[in-house]
């Protein structure tokens, strides 16, 4: 099981779940940021500290937390 936190720089990932162990609240935030199941996203580049990830997805640029995107399961 990879999730979004695990890509890295320059891959394209297609999500696949949401654990459910995620906050629901941040689940529908990024449900409407166009983050559904088979979206393609695009890693764009990693903090230093691995914190935060910015990522391109449908024209986007968003950035979330490890925290976060150890959540998004991806293939």
């Amino acid at each position: 099981m990879k999730t979004l936190k695990d890509a890295k720089p320059g891959e394209t990932v297609k999500l696949v779940k949401y654990h459910e162990t995620g906050d629901i609240g941040l689940r529908r935030h990024l449900l409407g940021m166009g983050f559904v199941k088979g979206a393609e996203i695009k890693i764009k580049k990693v903090a230093t500290l691995g914190d935060p990830i910015e990522m391109s997805i449908k024209g986007y640029d968003v950035c979330l937390r490890k925290e976060e995107a150890e959540n998004i399961e991806v293939e």
